[in-house]
């Protein structure tokens, strides 16, 4: 394991790695995301969530 930042683009179905890495930061929480456990996150704002949880929380706080 890298155990370093990767570097994302978040893309509607899929990601693209920028830069390599083995995980990512959830933007609610500040948990750590493993990029093969990466299922959420949001192209327009470009953040990775952590879980729907967190997913649902950032959508509720944007309104």
């Amino acid at each position: 394991m890298l155990k370093k930042l990767a570097k994302i683009k978040y893309l509607p179905n899929n990601f693209e790695v920028l830069q390599p890495g083995d995980h990512v930061i959830c933007a609610v929480s500040g948990k750590k995301i493993s990029l093969e456990n990466l299922n959420y996150w949001n192209v327009e704002l470009q953040e990775p969530y952590f879980s729907y949880i967190e997913a649902s929380i950032k959508k509720e706080n944007k309104s």
